[in-house]
């Protein structure tokens, strides 16, 4: 750091300075005045400077006009020393009017100045004699205005210096647009706004409840009468709203006796409510040196509602936590305190909590280098700030006007000092300023004289020095001072260096979105410009190729990619400051539109370049993406310089009423689009510190390549754009304008590409800038707004015209949106990334917004008479045929039926169907489906004629029509097959289940009636068909027909319940069938499951041999033949007669229908399977027989013979019983 200085009465050794041009006072500087500027020379802190305070001549420092950055016409950003300050802008000219005012006069105590900066609302103010000036350093200059305040006489009447001293007033801002509930203004644009100001040594407190109020008020309380000693001060100060009462607020003020007071601040009135001792134990400084240091909320006001809030209280060793109510009978509580214990020399720190003792092993991380301290008055007038760019850097303010940051990295403080000019006057405050990233941006300091001035990071990243060993203020010799001023204030800046850099890159990655680059990326981007520069001047391009090559010009590829950095830097050249009328007629100047095709025809100059020296060539196979970006700023350019007309369009159109708004506000006249450009301009102000003395349009207008911007600013800003409390048909208007930006945008881009596709890439993989994520997003944001306007009440209350007007606008607006969709999806599938979840996004938006502009179309066939009817009938008509080509292009199949059914046009669907075939099935598939869904049946058969082979495709889901369709294709073979597979499925894609997919309605299942009529009809097409083996088919559905029968039968004989209820309407398998059987003792059943196995093929046969065995055990369980045995023997039967009672068991009824000569089956016999006796089961079988199940039997040891004898005679007789049956029955 450094002491500031005044310029000397006689200028003849600084002839070559460049001298203050807003000086009122005369061609000579102002002196810079001092707080103690009335001191004698022998009260100077550093002996032998001259009284005047002149810099040291080791430390020249330019003058304030002399700092101030001057970019000029074609000049880049990048070109500005990395290291200096940044210039924002001045102080208003009725601040410097009153400075000068004060100069003139001379009078003791008037000369001081008191100022600050206000982070959250980036409020600015200067109290200069008796009034205080407050405005917005983030505004722009030529729509920055200045309030001024004047400080109540009587807190000034008695000329007691010390009551306007210029470092003697703390102030608080409120504002009243953050606490109101659902607000929405355009940023920086705030309309109330409240200022608490307060006195240190008198106590003095002064309230402005609204300063943008037409005549603010004030409230104020003096209380220098009640102070005992002047030795009280008061250290801090802050201030909150209180909940529900408008312009009423609590104040807090700490002083150095250890009072905490609180005040009730209203419009009308300032009283003090309490008053409490803070007394930690253990102070080290009593008296006016105190221990209570300075407050601050413990975390932001968030919620309007919020009825309490914490504060912190810093002591000379202590930090205690405060809970205050915010109402006006409420009382301040102690939370907890911390006592911050250790030194310096020791790493350890402990803090305590009440009775408990929490300690934190850590390095102490060192704000100010470790110094000796031998004046305490300099130590505690110093202010400390934390927050700013680097991360983890902090500003020291020192009462002496002077500002230092200081970074602490690898456990080493590394200082960077504000150069302050040398007629600039003191350091009065510093902040951080905000940034469109969420966190906080670059250091920005306020000055006496020299206005706002911002610290970039890669300032103090380069520039920063270490600290040097001797004291802090020490008083020596000048000697000494040249090596030992405050915080190194005359130690020279470091100059950008390898080192210095990388220790940066190190550290973490310090500018976002900025890539490390070499020194050869460096030597080839100016050797790219001299090229270039010089075929600008005589169009050779000799050797280009060959030079640039070999300084690894296409070494990198992307942003990166010094061709593309050469032409950002031809679209985003800085222009001379637009002197002239400020404000939204900035846009009709010709100096825009001038700028704009200058900027054209100059990149396009650079194509040619590129074009004659190859260059272009080997960019085209080498790097796609630089070349596809150099070419993206020609579309940028064009599309700017649309914007400007079609802005230009706007304001005609509104100045002759054309537009149908009738509302005057001034937010409302200046348009959206301006709007727009104010936001997306302030936003570069703020992330670049060397704009931010630019006006927000003349940014917007110079960074071209920052297009995408507008779309994320339509993204997180429209709701400030187009507020709800707006007028509905305003509303309206606005929406249109965005969209019209929008489109004009977008075609305009498309348009260049299609006009000079020669000069563009193989587009593989590569996706355009408009079909990013955060230019869909920006215009969904938007088309979504417009749908949410489409659908309120009010719509249906304009006329025609205003309705087509809205349609049109959001119809081109969906248009170019899903054209970014496309573009997008494209690319994605051309690089094989993952594109399911776009593709859904994309599918899910375009539906959503097809059939809200087609709801819109149908609205307009209502009409109240015949004539308007008709009117609208053909407006309708003409709208549709535009949503028609919309809704084709990109599939929306829903939107083209919806048209198509409504009108109901046939030969219009017809022709969609042939031209939309797509993937799937494209068109066709779809309105299939639909009148399937829909039950439309006969429609659907009757496109079969048109669309054959698409019908076919689709109808394989559905074999319930795809039978149909194949008899009318003469294709009676695949007939029969589908309707045998329909006959056997389980009733998923039967007739009966075609119902809408959102319907709720049971599937009912085929009856077995059902499905015996379908095994009919295939039977019938089998033998229309006559196919080689369709003889083989007959018989595979004679035999189902058999299966389907006797599950009927079945069925008759099972006992009637809930389960065999819901069983009469299934088809059974075979195997379950047969379980079925299993399951009762019914003779008749046990041979019914006999009969099932006939019909079924080999194959289930010998799967199921096990199954089949329990249908022998069942048989033999059926007849008591022991009692059989008995009877024999007891009556001495013949053997005719024991033949007559052996036929009545079930085993010689099923030996007879399975091993009998009548015996029936659909393929080879049970013999294959099952043997009858054991001695004629081969060796190589294995397995079993029916004479092996059989004596497994209980009864076989005393009825073998019988029962053998029962299966032998059964197997040679004829079938004399009651047959099974008959398939065609």
């Amino acid at each position: 750091m450094f002491s500031p200085g005044t310029k000397k009465s006689g200028f003849k050794s600084r002839k070559d300075r460049t001298l203050p041009t807003h000086s009122p006072s005369g061609n000579a500087s102002p002196a810079t005045p001092l707080t103690e500027n009335q001191k004698p020379a022998t009260e100077n802190s550093v002996p032998e400077r001259p009284t005047t305070g002149t810099p040291a001549p080791w430390a020249s420092r330019l003058s304030v006009r002399a700092r101030i950055p001057t970019v000029k016409k074609g000049e880049k950003v990048d070109d500005v020393d990395p290291i200096q300050p940044v210039y924002v802008g001045e102080v208003p000219q009725v601040v410097r009017d009153e400075q000068a005012n004060m100069l003139q006069k001379r009078l003791s105590g008037d000369t001081s100045i008191s100022g600050g900066m206000d982070q959250g609302t980036s409020l600015a103010w200067i109290i200069c004699g008796s009034k205080l000036f407050v405005w917005s350093y983030l505004s722009p200059a030529a729509s920055r205005k200045c309030n001024v305040l004047k400080l109540p006489s009587s807190i000034l009447e008695d000329g007691d210096n010390s009551k306007a001293s210029g470092s003697a007033w703390l102030l608080c801002v409120l504002d009243w647009d953050h606490n109101a509930l659902g607000t929405n203004k355009i940023l920086q644009q705030r309309t109330s706004i409240g200022v608490l100001l307060c006195n240190k040594k008198t106590h003095a407190l002064v309230y402005w409840p609204d300063i943008y109020s037409s005549q603010p008020s004030l409230a104020y309380i003096d209380q220098s009468d009640s102070i005992a000693t002047q030795q009280i001060s008061y250290n801090s100060l802050i201030a909150a709203a209180i909940p529900d009462k408008k312009y009423f607020c609590i104040a807090l003020a700490c002083s150095s006796n250890g009072q905490l007071c609180k005040f009730i601040c209203s419009p009308t009135a300032i009283r003090c409510q309490e008053t409490i001792t803070v007394s930690p134990q253990g102070s080290q400084f009593p008296g006016p040196k105190g221990y209570l240091r300075s407050m601050v909320w413990h975390a932001p006001y968030n919620s309007v509602k919020e009825s309490k809030r914490r504060f912190l209280l810093l002591t000379d060793n202590e930090i205690q936590c405060f809970s205050v109510d915010l109402f006006f009978d409420s009382s301040l509580s102690k939370i907890w305190s911390h006592e911050i214990v250790g030194n310096d020399s020791d790493v350890e720190s402990s803090y305590r909590l009440h009775d408990k003792i929490l300690e934190k092993r850590s390095p102490i991380e060192v704000i100010i280098p470790k110094a000796r301290v031998e004046d305490e008055d300099f130590l505690f007038s110093m202010r400390l700030k934390v927050g700013g760019k680097p991360s983890g850097s902090s500003i020291v303010l020192s009462g002496d006007g002077t500002a230092t940051v200081t970074r602490y990295w690898r456990n080493t403080s590394r200082l960077y000092k504000f150069d302050l000019p040398y007629d600039a006057g003191k350091v009065l405050d510093a902040t951080v300023f905000p940034s469109g990233d969420g966190e906080d941006g670059a250091w920005a300091v306020l000055t006496e004289k020299a206005g706002v001035w911002a610290i970039p990071e890669k300032a103090v990243l380069l520039g920063g020095v270490e600290p040097p060993e001797r004291s802090l203020s020490r008083k020596g010799s000048s000697k000494e001072e040249s090596t030992n001023v405050s915080f190194a204030g005359n130690i020279a800046p470091r100059r950008a260096s390898s080192e210095a850099w990388n220790s940066g890159d190190r550290q973490r990655a310090v500018f976002t979105g900025v890539v490390h680059r070499t020194a050869q990326d460096e030597e080839s981007e100016a050797l790219l410009a001299q090229f270039f520069h010089e075929f600008l001047q005589s169009g050779d391009v000799n050797g280009t190729l060959n030079k640039l090559q070999n300084s690894g010009a296409f070494e990198r590829d992307g942003e990166t990619n010094v061709f593309a950095r050469v032409s950002k830097s031809i679209v985003d050249t800085l222009a001379k400051h637009w002197t002239t009328t400020r404000g939204a007629e900035i846009l009709a100047l010709s100096v825009v539109s001038t700028q704009l095709l200058d900027k054209q025809q100059k990149h396009t100059k650079f194509l040619q370049f590129l074009a004659l020296s190859k260059c272009h060539e080997e960019l085209s196979s080498r790097q796609r993406k630089s070349l596809q970006i150099i070419v993206e700023h020609g579309e940028k350019l064009a599309a700017m310089i649309q914007l400007k007309e079609l802005q230009n369009l706007i304001r005609q159109q509104t100045s002759t009423g054309v537009a149908f708004t009738n509302s005057n506000s001034q937010n409302e006249i200046s348009g959206s689009i301006w709007d727009l450009i104010q936001l997306v301009g302030e936003k570069a102000r703020q992330n670049t510190v060397l704009l931010m003395d630019r006006d927000n349009a003349e940014v917007f207008y110079s960074k071209v390549s920052d297009l995408e911007e507008v779309f994320h600013c339509l993204e997180i800003r429209l709701s400030f754009i187009i507020s709800e409390e707006m007028p509905f048909r305003f509303q309206l208007q606005r929406a249109c304008e965005l969209s019209s930006m929008c489109v004009t945008l977008l075609n305009t881009s498309m348009n260049y590409k299609d006009e000079n596709h020669m000069w563009y890439p193989s587009p593989e993989g590569l996706t355009p800038w408009y079909c990013q994520a955060v230019v869909r997003s920006g215009m969904w944001t938007l088309a979504s707004f417009m749908l949410h306007l489409s659908t309120e009440t009010q719509m249906n209350h304009l006329d025609i015209s205003s309705k087509l007007e809205f349609h049109s606008q959001l119809e081109v607006l969906v248009q170019v949106l899903l054209e970014s969709y496309s573009g997008a999806i494209r690319a994605k599938i051309e690089r094989e990334e993952e594109h399911g979840g776009l593709l859904e996004e994309y599918w899910n938006r375009r539906d959503m917004l097809l059939d809200s502009l087609y709801q819109q179309v149908k609205s307009f066939n209502q009409g109240s008479s015949e004539v308007m009817e008709e009117q609208n009938k053909e407006i309708a008509q003409k709208l549709s045929s535009n949503l028609l080509a919309i809704a084709k292009r990109h599939e929306g199949y829903q939107t083209l039926w919806n048209i198509c059914f409504d009108y109901n046009d046939m030969k219009l669907l017809g022709s969609l169907m042939h031209d939309s075939m797509g993937p799937k099935g494209g068109f066709s598939n779809f309105v299939f489906k639909q009148m399937y869904n829909n039950k439309q049946l006969s429609k659907l058969l009757r496109l079969g004629e048109e669309f054959p082979e698409e019908l076919a495709i689709f109808l394989k889901e559905h074999p319930d029509l795809l039978w149909l369709h194949e008899i009318f294709l003469h294709q009676s073979s695949s007939a029969s097959e589908t309707l045998h597979a329909l006959a056997l499925s389980d009733g998923d894609s039967s007739i009966s289940a075609v119902v809408d997919p959102t319907s709720y309605e049971p599937k009912v299942e085929p009856t077995l009636a059902d499905r015996r009529r379908l095994l009919n009809l295939s039977k019938i097409a089998a033998v229309a068909g006559k196919n080689a083996d369709y003889d083989i088919k007959v018989k595979r559905i004679d035999a189902d027909l058999r299966i389907l029968k006797l599950q009927q039968e079945i069925l008759k004989l099972v006992p009637e319940d809930e389960e065999t209820q819901e069983l009469a309407q299934k088809l059974l398998p075979p195997a379950d069938l047969i379980q079925l059987c299993l399951k009762f003792r019914n003779k008749q059943l046990a041979l019914y499951a006999f009969d099932v196995f006939a019909w079924t093929s080999l194959s289930f046969l010998r799967c199921n041999t096990s199954l089949l065995e329990e249908c022998w055990k069942n048989a033999a369980n059926q007849d008591d033949w022991e009692a059989i045995n008995q009877t024999t023997v007891a009556k001495g039967l013949t053997d005719e007669e024991i033949l007559e009672v052996l036929k009545e068991t079930a085993l010689f009824q099923a030996s007879c229908r399975c091993y009998g000569p009548e015996a029936e089956a659909y393929e080879g016999g049970f013999e294959h399977v099952l043997p009858l006796r054991q001695e004629s089961l081969e060796v190589s079988m294995g397995g079993s027989s029916v004479e092996g199940i059989l004596m497994q039997h209980r009864s076989f040891p005393d009825a073998d013979k019988l029962m053998v004898t029962a299966i032998m005679l059964g197997s040679v007789a004829e079938a004399t019983l009651e047959d099974g049956p008959s398939p065609m029955e």
